[in-house]
């Protein structure tokens, strides 16, 4: 136990002092994997990922990129494309990300989508909290909680729980 808790001290104080590239005027580069909810199926997703269910194939590829505008503060935007089984579904999302402390990222942001087969267009409100983990001063892996809360009045999705984990790249 007190390995552990030893362990856990150096870790979290590593990733405390580490500093990521999050000053104004830096780039980030993102790719996410959701799990949980409807998970890929979902046409809220702008991540990667592949599952079969009951026989279905789904399959995605998506990603991110945000502008930081002040320190620890992106402007975000991604693009993402699921395929459902013959159904394609075309995702966009716009928001910002905040990193507390250059370790602790917050998201917000407003997800759209367009699901060819339905002729639909849903759209959410995503919130998304977790940790980043710097593997150096450029790359870290951000595992986190999202929701996806549906903004639509006649569309199935009412919201949607995910753990996430993220790869982010600082330019």
């Amino acid at each position: 136990m007190k390995r552990f808790l030893v362990s856990t001290l150096c870790f979290l104080t590593f990733g405390i002092v580490v500093q990521a590239q999050t000053e104004k005027g830096s780039w980030l580069i993102e790719a996410n994997t959701g799990f949980g909810g409807a998970g890929l199926g979902h046409a809220a997703n702008t991540g990667f990922g592949l599952i079969s269910v009951d026989g279905t194939t789904i399959w995605s590829i998506g990603g991110e990129a945000g502008y930081f505008v002040v320190n620890d503060l992106a402007i975000k935007a991604g693009l993402g494309y699921t395929d459902n089984d013959g159904s394609s579904i075309f995702t966009y999302k716009f928001g910002a990300k905040y990193y507390v402390n250059s370790t602790i990222p917050f998201q917000l942001d407003l997800t759209g989508g367009s699901i060819q087969d339905l002729n639909e267009n849903p759209m959410w409100l995503g919130l998304q909290g977790g940790y980043a983990i710097f593997l150096n001063d450029y790359v870290s892996i951000e595992p986190g909680l999202r929701y996806n809360l549906s903004l639509n009045e006649d569309f199935s999705d009412e919201g949607i729980f995910e753990f996430r984990v993220g790869f982010v790249i600082f330019l």
